[in-house]
């Protein structure tokens, strides 16, 4: 049987982070399309491949018993040529805090084309900034794609925070390959609105002091705030969540605990993201819309609302039809924008 040609991908392009080499992974493994990516995350302070990138490209070549080159901390470049997807029983210990639920994302969509189920398992950061929280991946991301036909179960075993990590994932995931269009325009009536705050190996105070400003900007009844002590030896850490479930989808907006950073900052952000989203009236936030992109491509279509087009949108949307016969567009409305997967022959 003949190989696929190999993609050629840039990773300094448009937002230049983590994320393309994470979808050209997943979508490689699917497809069957080997790919050579230069430049990765050159348009970071720290360029190249860290622990979590590392992880992500064994964990993905793992699954599929792929060839790959210069898989090492600090490449800036990669070659990955895939063989069939295996299901089975997986574990992944990334050895920092760096993000298990990007590492794990990386893999959802693939085993989804595997041959058996799966049942996954990595370890590392849980709830870090800028990457999905297991929150997310539990209530947000996995809701829209039970949505469309996957059958994938989620546990969050330990939190992981920086600097220490030891948190744990977990997920069964039964092949479903045929996944189902969605049209997500309209979220729907909010049906429940909480919060809950982390805090592992510092004074709960912290998390209440969170939740005071989520009730003061939001004007929330107390008993939907919920503050939870975590074991000190999950910390020592601190996260924040709010969960907004709608009629046809639910959102999660979050926010991390940093030191220096007072308790009034870190839930001034999370509540900014939620805020922009009720204001919007679109069905998706920002980063549920950009993590919804690669499924309905793989579906061969759908649309959706977001309250916010990012570079990191757009930069997926070019890798996703590097791999798939899909156009991706986005139509700018007043308050929200309109995503558009199509099949490219349409």
């Amino acid at each position: 049987m003949q190989q696929a040609p190999t993609i050629e991908l840039d990773g300094s392009s448009g937002e230049g982070g983590g994320q393309i080499l994470r979808s050209a992974l997943t979508l490689s493994m699917i497809t069957g399309q080997p790919f050579r990516i230069r430049h990765i995350r050159a348009n970071r302070p720290k360029p190249g491949l860290m622990r979590q990138h590392l992880m992500a490209v064994r964990a993905a070549a793992a699954v599929c018993s792929a060839d790959v080159t210069h898989a090492e901390v600090g490449s800036t470049e990669l070659t990955f040529v895939p063989r069939a997807i295996q299901g089975g029983v997986y574990e992944f210990t990334i050895g920092t805090a760096g993000s298990a639920t990007l590492v794990l994302q990386t893999l959802l969509p693939a085993l989804l084309y595997a041959d058996v189920p799966s049942v996954v398992r990595v370890s590392g950061g849980t709830h870090n900034p800028k990457a999905p929280p297991a929150h997310f991946i539990d209530r947000a991301y996995l809701r829209l794609l039970r949505a469309m036909g996957a059958q994938v179960e989620f546990e969050l075993k330990r939190f992981g925070f920086y600097p220490n990590g030891g948190g744990e994932l977990c997920a069964a995931v039964w092949p479903s390959p045929g996944l189902r269009q969605l049209e997500l325009v309209e979220r729907g009536t909010l049906r429940a609105a909480h919060a809950e705050a982390y805090v592992a190996a510092l004074p709960l105070a912290i998390a209440q002091r969170e939740l005071e400003c989520l009730r003061k900007e939001l004007d929330w009844r107390t008993d939907a705030l919920q503050a939870h002590p975590l074991s000190n030896d999950q910390g020592p850490g601190n996260a924040l969540l709010i969960m907004l479930e709608s009629e046809h989808v639910t959102e999660v907006f979050s926010a991390v605990g940093e030191k220096r950073v007072r308790a009034e900052a870190v839930a001034g952000g999370a509540i900014l993201e939620a805020q922009r989203y009720l204001a919007s009236g679109a069905a998706v936030g920002e980063h549920l819309g950009d993590q919804l992109m690669l499924p309905l491509a793989l579906a061969g279509g759908g649309r959706y609302t977001i309250d916010h087009v990012s570079a990191h949108a757009i930069t997926n949307a070019e890798v996703i039809a590097q791999f798939l016969p899909v156009t991706v567009t986005f139509e700018a409305g007043e308050q929200r924008s309109l995503c558009t997967i199509a099949s490219a022959s349409e």
